[in-house]
């Protein structure tokens, strides 16, 4: 072979490695078909003419210096490539997520986590959709990565109609949970609405439920309403409902009983609602429905009058009117001053064990204090940091700091009670006998009290006395008592709470029946100074919803309930712009900047010649 024929048939070493590198790739990213191993051959026959034909075994070749340069380069590249593919093996087998977002958006949160932990079987996820979205593929990828007994399958309901109807697909987006024999809907995603995890973390809670605990609002005191007709609880109450709670209200004005179903109840006394004080038929009810067991959440701002203060006092809770005001700029941090104090610190409960550090805040909050009682276990949870005052408004309204004295500090907004359920507790008898608050609250003509508590229009009692045992019933010819004065004043203050006298009838006799009967063996009561941490706007930020909800969780007694930080929705940080916002966009970028570039390198080109 003449030599200008080897000249040119040394040149195919170049596209012969190309080919083999092509075929490499191909087979082992798309599987080894027919193409790759085509490319495999080809450029394996290539190299082979070209070192064969082309003079690349001729001594001379090898001795050169450009061959052993080329050679050094050629084991330089290949010793890096087997480097980095250690280092994707190892990274594949052994792979770790650093997630960088703000909130942490591409890492499940706490609670799912805890749910996941706590998965009893396996549990698979259909997806009916012929198009796997990325950002749904990667939130189930973490979820079977975090437990691998949970996994997921993307179903075309065109293409495998049967199993569709055996779900009961109506449209497609439809994301379903199944374990065992339970199936759940977690909700319809469509390219607007994705697949959120704190949907799916909530179903995967409710797998297994037996019922769902109810909640019921306390209302006709001028508490926050739930219904969204206005600022109030309603984004409290929806929350509720996505983690399997029944939410409704309860006027104790027009229901004799507390209903059976009641797991907690939740009383938002606020001063900007105007929070009127409960009677003390009212309390009473609350009051024998904690000794059976029953289960209450107190928020309550500064300057506040409950009705329940006896209540309270019994369970060693102490209200302070003092405002907790912050100067350490914590408030700061969240958009608001002094008067919002941060909490970063919180007691070892569990509705508080997971939030470690994280933040919540309590606009114009009052402390709550805690008087031992022996039967009484009470356990802080916020607690605010040590530079805090607790300053009274003064008689003109105002609230002076003193910030020369040092500070009271910590100060605890939040405090857990609980205690052992009375049994055999029977309905107070001033309770069951009262019809309406401007009748007469005559004794009982079933039964009688050996001891009673003296009632005041305002729900204070004007003694510390321990709740009356009651006696065995007995018949009695007894005219009926004068009336009260706290009914007369009931009377005056708000015809509008009353009861008939049918219904306290039926309240005396069901109360006698039932008074016996245990909610639950442990009464549970959590008092925040604040009513106003978890209302619409607020109950999103930091962790406030957080600590309502692990709170009403806690009170409502439901089995393994889930008290962790839950997964915070994605924020929308897209930039929105009008027309002529991004024409002047596009001009600065293509025309504005670049030209100022070039022109300065014109000027420097034109000053160095």
């Amino acid at each position: 072979m003449t030599k200008s024929a080897q000249k040119y048939l040394k040149f195919l070493i170049w596209p012969g490695l190309v080919l083999l590198t092509a075929g490499l790739v191909a087979g082992f990213i798309g599987g080894w078909t027919a193409l790759p191993v085509a490319l495999l051959v080809g450029g394996l026959l290539l190299c082979v003419v070209a070192i064969a034909l082309g003079g690349y075994a001729v001594g001379e070749f090898w001795r050169s210096r450009s061959t052993q340069a080329g050679t050094n380069a050629v084991v330089a590249t290949l010793s890096l490539l087997v480097i980095l593919g250690l280092i994707n093996f190892l990274g594949a087998r052994y792979d770790q997520r650093l997630d960088l977002t703000e909130a942490q958006l591409f890492t499940l949160a706490p609670e799912s986590q805890t749910v996941l932990e706590n998965l009893e079987q396996p549990v698979e996820v259909f997806i009916f959709d012929a198009a796997p979205n990325p950002t749904d593929r990667q939130l189930l990828e973490s979820y079977r990565r975090f437990n691998p007994a949970l996994t997921y399958e993307y179903v075309d309901p065109r293409a495998e109609p049967q199993l569709a109807r055996q779900f009961g697909v109506q449209t497609v987006g439809e994301v379903y949970l199944q374990a065992g024999d339970e199936r759940l809907l977690v909700q319809r995603i469509n390219p607007q609405e994705r697949l959120s995890e704190r949907e799916l973390t909530n179903r995967l809670d409710r797998l297994g439920r037996d019922s769902e605990a109810t909640i019921y609002f306390l209302s006709g005191h001028g508490e926050y309403k739930i219904d969204g007709t206005e600022s109030g609880y309603s984004q409290a109450a929806f929350s509720l409902e996505e983690e399997g709670f029944t939410v409704k209200t309860l006027n104790l004005a027009d229901t004799p009983d507390i209903p059976t179903d009641a797991a907690a109840i939740v009383v938002t006394a606020s001063e900007q609602r105007a929070f009127q004080p409960l009677f003390d038929t009212e309390r009473q009810r609350l009051e024998q429905y904690l000794k059976q067991g029953g289960s209450l959440l107190l928020l309550v701002d500064p300057q506040v009058t409950t009705g329940l203060e006896p209540l309270l006092d019994r369970w060693g809770a102490e209200l302070d009117d003092r405002f907790i005001i912050d100067t350490s700029g914590g408030g700061q941090l969240v958009g608001l001053g002094p008067a919002a104090p941060l909490v970063t610190d919180y007691g070892s409960h569990p509705i508080t064990d997971e939030f470690e550090n994280g933040r919540s805040f309590y606009p114009l909050s009052r402390p709550v204090g805690i008087e031992p009682k022996s039967s009484v276990e009470a356990t802080p949870l916020l607690l605010t940091n040590p530079q805090t005052y607790a300053e009274p408004i003064t008689a003109s309204g105002e609230l002076q700091i003193d910030t020369e004295a040092p500070p009271d500090g910590p100060f605890s907004i939040g405090v857990a009670f609980s205690r052992a359920a009375e049994a055999g507790a029977a309905a107070p008898a001033a309770d069951a006998a009262a019809s309406t608050p401007g009748t007469a609250a005559a004794g009982s003509t079933d039964a009688e009290l050996t001891e009673t508590e003296p009632t005041e229009p305002t729900g204070a009692e004007s003694a510390e006395t321990e709740p009356a045992e009651p006696a065995e019933a007995t018949p009695t010819d007894e005219e009926p008592a004068e009336p009260s004065a706290t009914a007369s004043t009931a009377e005056e203050t708000d015809t509008s709470e009353t009861v008939a006298p049918a219904a306290a009838a039926e309240s005396a006799a069901n109360a006698a029946e039932t008074g016996a009967e245990i909610r639950s063996e442990e009464a549970r009561l959590v008092v925040i100074g604040n009513a106003s941490f978890a209302t619409d706007g607020l109950f999103s930020q930091q962790l406030n919803g957080d600590v309502f909800l692990n709170s009403v969780s806690w009170l409502s007694q439901v089995d393994n309930p889930t008290l962790s930080i839950r997964p915070k929705a994605i924020v929308n940080r897209r930039i929105v712009m009008t027309v002529q916002q991004q024409v002047l966009v596009a001009v600065l970028a293509l025309l504005v900047l670049p030209g100022l570039g070039i022109l300065g390198a014109g000027v420097m080109w034109l000053r160095r010649r």
